[in-house]
């Protein structure tokens, strides 16, 4: 849900701040249900999710460093790449998980796409700590920046030529606004 806060104040009683949002919806039944309720709440700046400009770019560098690493004898793929760069950079989801578990997990997590990524770090009494990495598809504007500037580099580790830094720029500046 996406809104404004609009004012704040503190409660004359309880002392307490109190805040006025303005939400971007005309329908409040579900509003009114939580009203009085002890609410969950979390505020965050909106970002806008990565643009298809920005994620085609990606793909595009991914491609061209995996055909430049690519040699007779070992095929690199440009997912092998997209992955290499999710678990370089990536967000992701620490847990601790019971050996048991692990395989279900997994292919559940796995299955929701590409850089959807799970890296086991360590073992112990019969658990296992992993990190669950989320994919692009998830990436807010500051996650996709980190990501493209990661592949950019790798690119130009390769001497693939890139955009420049003004068309890169170009491409993620519509996220803030």
């Amino acid at each position: 849900m996406q809104g404004q806060l609009t004012d704040i104040s503190i409660d004359y009683l309880s002392k307490k701040p109190k805040i006025q949002l303005l939400i971007n919806t005309n329908e409040i039944t579900h509003l009114e249900e939580l009203k009085g309720l002890e609410l969950d709440i979390e505020l965050d700046k909106h970002r806008e999710k990565r643009t298809l400009n920005a994620n085609a770019y990606c793909w595009v560098l991914c491609d061209k460093i995996a055909k430049k690493l690519t040699v007779p004898d070992a095929v690199i793929t440009k997912e092998d790449v997209y992955k290499d760069a999710i678990l370089n950079i990536g967000t992701f989801q620490p847990m601790i998980v019971e050996e048991k578990v692990y395989d279900n997990l997994k292919r559940i997590w796995e299955k929701q796409g590409l850089g959807f990524l799970i890296q086991e770090v360590s073992r112990k009494d019969k658990c296992i700590r992993i990190n669950c990495y989320y994919g692009s598809s998830t990436y807010n504007t500051k996650e996709m920046s980190l990501l493209i500037e990661l592949l950019v580099q790798q690119a130009k580790e390769q001497g693939i030529e890139t955009k420049t830094q003004a068309e890169i720029d170009s491409l993620l500046r519509s996220w803030d606004k």
